[in-house]
């Protein structure tokens, strides 16, 4: 660390990602990270890299190349399995003293989460916390803020020749979007919302091409001050909505009938075919479903193949989650609800009318 400056700035380079996994299982936000990675590193013309940590996760590195990464670091030690704050912590930073990596990615999981704020401490950097868009091109940036902003941007003045990482994050509860920069220290870090960036296809050349490089780091029990002394793994239904095909989200319009107004769309769900069901913020603040079903900037963002929304209005931190969606068909009652303006079918209508129309006519079917 003798040699580390965070305020020396000309001397960092490279996108590094921490690639998190699980029992020898890599989380899929690592490969939306390193997707993204891919398309930063290609901007400031420099390389990905990947950081793997377990206990024996040597075989799981070439997989990460397949994602985009140049290189992938990994470091093994049977105290980084399982994992622990303080050990994690400690080897990502030392990683970091030694190849200063420019910019530093995390997954913003529950295990990013803690990690993240640790990290920046220790390397006296700032951090984004739960950024939905990354963008280091000015120009680029200001593509997004067309498309996602009501913003004048010809009343500013921008430096087209800016390379600083522009981290956009919701805030207030996704009622504004914030972007946030580090300009005087490094590396620029930020933890990512899961299912927020497009993943690239898994590329064989690139994964057979990738260099991987084993790093040793020095770890002892005394570095570890919480020791993990049993792992209980609960059992509970767990509903993938980042990864689901069909989704059925709820919203307002369920209020005169909460529980028949969520049994119509667990039916409509199964009949488009093993579709899960989603929920507004305004469902998920009223203790309707839980916060694991919540679609949107603050809940999840998704992709699905077919997206249907129940009741929903459409507010803008809605539909910033769901617009990407394939197909999208709307059922509501206020003919000028803005969930119209995105929806692929639009239905003004009584959901409760509606929705049954719809499974008897898919039954058919």
């Amino acid at each position: 660390m003798s040699n580390y400056d965070c305020r020396e700035i000309s001397a960092f380079s490279g996108v590094m990602v921490f690639c998190e996994q699980r029992d020898g299982v890599i989380n899929q936000t690592s490969f939306e990270l390193l997707s993204e990675g891919r398309k930063l590193a290609d901007d400031l013309g420099t390389e990905l890299w990947g950081l793997l940590l377990g206990g024996d996760v040597q075989s799981l590195a070439r997989e990460l190349g397949g994602y985009g990464a140049d290189k992938v670091f990994v470091v093994e030690d049977p105290l980084l399995e399982p994992y622990t704050t303080d050990a994690y912590t400690k080897v990502i930073c030392e990683v970091a003293y030694k190849k200063k990596p420019e910019i530093l990615l995390i997954g913003a999981t529950n295990l990013g989460r803690d990690l993240g704020p640790r990290i920046a401490a220790r390397l006296h950097t700032g951090l984004t916390a739960d950024a939905t868009h990354l963008d280091i091109d000015t120009q680029k940036y200001l593509d997004f803020l067309a498309e996602a902003s009501n913003l004048d941007l010809s009343k500013t003045e921008w430096d087209m020749e800016d390379r600083g990482l522009k981290m956009t994050r919701p805030a207030f509860g996704g009622h504004l979007m914030a972007t946030i920069i580090c300009p005087r220290f490094r590396p620029q870090m930020s933890t990512v919302r899961p299912g927020v960036l497009q993943c690239a296809a898994f590329d064989e050349a690139k994964a057979a091409a990738v260099q991987i490089e084993s790093l040793d780091v020095p770890l002892t029990e005394d570095d570890i001050r919480a020791k993990v002394l049993e792992v209980v793994k609960e059992t509970k239904e767990i509903v993938d909505l980042i990864g689901a095909e069909i989704i059925v989200s709820v919203g307002g319009g369920i209020s005169r009938d909460v529980e028949g107004g969520i049994q119509l769309a667990e039916e409509l769900a199964a009949a488009l075919g093993g579709g899960v069901v989603g929920a507004s913020r305004a469902v998920v603040d009223a203790g309707w479903l839980p916060s694991d079903r919540q679609v949107g900037q603050t809940g999840k963002t998704v992709r699905p193949r077919i997206y249907v929304a129940l009741g929903i209005s459409g507010a803008i931190q809605h539909k910033a989650g769901m617009q990407d969606s394939e197909y999208i068909i709307a059922v509501n009652l206020n003919p000028d609800a803005p969930i119209f303006e995105t929806a692929d079918y639009a239905i003004p209508g009584d959901l409760y009318k509606v929705v049954p129309m719809m499974i008897e006519a898919l039954k058919e079917v």
